[in-house]
C-alpha cells in the first residue's frame, strides 16, 4: 500500500497510523500527527481503492451503503499491511493507534470489528457503523475516541450512537464527542482529540 512512515523521536510512543478520508492521500493528516503527538512514529496510509478518481480504502455501493465484501477484503489487506509495516519499520505490532477521517475512520472501525489486537486505540473522527450484526471480538483495555458532527449529512448522529454502543459492549472504553457542525473535519475536534490522547 502506498504510504509514508516518519520515524518517531520516542520509541515507547505509539505509531500513529493516519486513514484519510475520501479523496484524499496519505499527505492529508500529517497536520494531525503534529497536533496529536509529535513524537510518536507515523504511518500515513492511501488508500487502494478508487471511486472516480478519488482515493478510498473500500468501495461503497452508493452513498452511505459500504460493499461489504470487498470491505471485508481491504480491512485483511491493511491489517496484513500493518503486520508488514511493523516487521520492516521495526515499530510494535500492538502499539499502533489510529487517527482516521470518514472513510479512513470506518476502515479503522472495521479493523477493530475484525481484529482484537490490530489497533490498541483509535480516535475516529465522523465514523460510520463499518458493519451491522456481527459478534466483535474482545475489546476490553481497547480506547477509542469519536467525534461527531450533530448535523453531519454524510454521518447521522445515530450512526456515532449506535458505533459508541457496539465498541463499549464489546468491552471497549470509548469517549463520543459531539461538534455542533456537519461532516467536516475541525481544529475544535482534532483538539479534543489531542487532550484525550494525552490524558
Amino acid at each position: 500500500m502506498k504510504h509514508i512512515f516518519k520515524k518517531g523521536s520516542n520509541p515507547s510512543k505509539p505509531t500513529l497510523l493516519l486513514l484519510h478520508g475520501t479523496g484524499g492521500t496519505e499527505q492529508d493528516l500529517l497536520p494531525l500527527a503534529e497536533i496529536i503527538d509529535k513524537d510518536a512514529n507515523v504511518l500515513s496510509v492511501r488508500g487502494n481503492v478508487l471511486e472516480n478518481g478519488m482515493p478510498r480504502f473500500f468501495r461503497r455501493l452508493a452513498e452511505g451503503v459500504f460493499d461489504e465484501e470487498d470491505l471485508i477484503f481491504r480491512t485483511a489487506e491493511l491489517n496484513d499491511f500493518l503486520d508488514e509495516a511493523a516487521e520492516k519499520y521495526e515499530f510494535d505490532r500492538h502499539n499502533i493507534v489510529a487517527i482516521g477521517y470518514s472513510n479512513g475512520a470506518n476502515i479503522a472501525a472495521n479493523l477493530m470489528f475484525h481484529y482484537q489486537d490490530a489497533l490498541k486505540a483509535a480516535i475516529l473522527h465522523h465514523p460510520m457503523v463499518p458493519r451491522r450484526g456481527i459478534d466483535l471480538p474482545d475489546l476490553s483495555g481497547k480506547q477509542v475516541f469519536i467525534a461527531a458532527g450533530t448535523n453531519d449529512p454524510i454521518c447521522p448522529a445515530q450512526e456515532s450512537e449506535d458505533l459508541h454502543s457496539l465498541l463499549e459492549s464489546a468491552g471497549a472504553n470509548v469517549t463520543l464527542h459531539w461538534e455542533g457542525h456537519g461532516h467536516q473535519l475541525t481544529m475544535t475536534e482534532v483538539k479534543a482529540a489531542a487532550a484525550w490522547y494525552n490524558n
